[in-house]
Formats: C-alpha cells, structure tokens, sequence
C-alpha cells in the first residue's frame, strides 16, 4: 500500500474512524481525524492532505458541498469516498469533482486496501481543477502556472538536474532551459 504524508479522514462514525485509522496508520505519517464538514474545512485550510477519505454522509451536510474547498487544496490531494447511503447521482457528481474512487459501506477492509494502492498509484485527476478554474483564471496565466509548477516539480524531483528534470518532463534540455530563461 502507498503511503502518504497526511490523511484526512473525514467520518462520524467514531468506532469506524478508530478501524480505518488502525489500519491506514502504516500508510500515513499523520492521520487528523474529523467528524463534521466544517472541522474538515478548517483542516483543509490550515493543514492541507496529501489524501482524504471522505464518508458522503455526514452530520452538517453531504460532502459534495465539500467539494470545492477539496478543489482549492494545492497540491490536490487524492480523494477516496466511503458511503452506505450515497445515491448514484452523489456518487457521479464526486467522481466528476475529483474523487478517484468510491468505496461502499459496510466496509471491505482488503476491498480499500486495494482501492488506496490503486488511487495512490497515480497521479492525481487534474480534470476537475481545470474545470472549476474556467472562467475564474485566464487561459495564458493558467498555462503559465501550470507549466510553471510542472517545471519547478520536475527540478525539485531531479535534484536540480535540468537534464532530469527534461527527461522527466519529457521535452528536449534545450526547450527546458528556454522556459527556464524566459523566467529570468
């Protein structure tokens, strides 16, 4: 199983919260575990995730109202949901607002093992980012961001390499240091 830096695990239930943070405790550095959308918001906002799980049901709302402060989290974190209760359409509506994978209740412990190493495997979806940012952002500086950070994670990753970083970018060194160049 993939390991993270920070989980979120957003869930009323504190019995099930107690078996799912037994079991994820070797997959994330730091667990937060929290029971209401507003405590999630706050842990969203000053604490970003690198993954959250996220029961659909909860005490102050469903978490699809969740959805755009998930969005606004830099880098986006990757976002599993568990549900006994969600209908095909809240299900639809969270896998087209960024939710990887949807776990259903009563949990299958080896079923979210499986479903955590899968999602954690790849990168995270950058379609519904893109989406919420249309309109709110113009084209040019959104591609200068993008292209931006994409560079930038390619140094940090590379050590500083510009040559791995290209190689991991997969453009020639020489389009990569004129990026470079034209930042200057």
């Amino acid at each position: 199983m993939a390991m993270v830096q920070h989980l979120l695990l957003i869930e009323d239930s504190v019995s099930l919260a107690r078996v799912l943070e037994d079991v994820l405790q070797s997959r994330a550095e730091r667990i937060t575990h929290v029971t209401t959308l507003a405590a999630a918001r706050e842990v969203l906002r000053t604490q970003p995730p690198d993954a959250v799980l996220l029961d659909v049901s909860l005490p102050d709302g469903t978490s699809d109202s969740l959805l755009d402060d998930l969005l606004a989290v830099e880098p986006l974190p990757y976002v599993i949901a568990i549900s006994g209760s969600a209908t095909a359409e809240q299900a639809f509506r969270l896998a087209a607002s960024g939710v990887r994978a949807f776990v259903p209740k009563p949990l299958d412990l080896a079923r979210l093992e499986a479903v955590w190493t899968q999602t954690l495997s790849g990168p995270p979806e950058l379609g519904p980012a893109l989406r919420a940012s249309a309109g709110k952002v113009p084209l040019h500086h959104f591609e200068s961001l993008v292209r931006d950070t994409l560079v930038d994670e390619a140094l940090a990753k590379s050590g500083g390499s510009v040559r791995g970083a290209a190689k991991l970018l997969q453009i020639s060194r020489q389009l990569l240091q004129h990026i470079l160049n034209a930042r200057d």
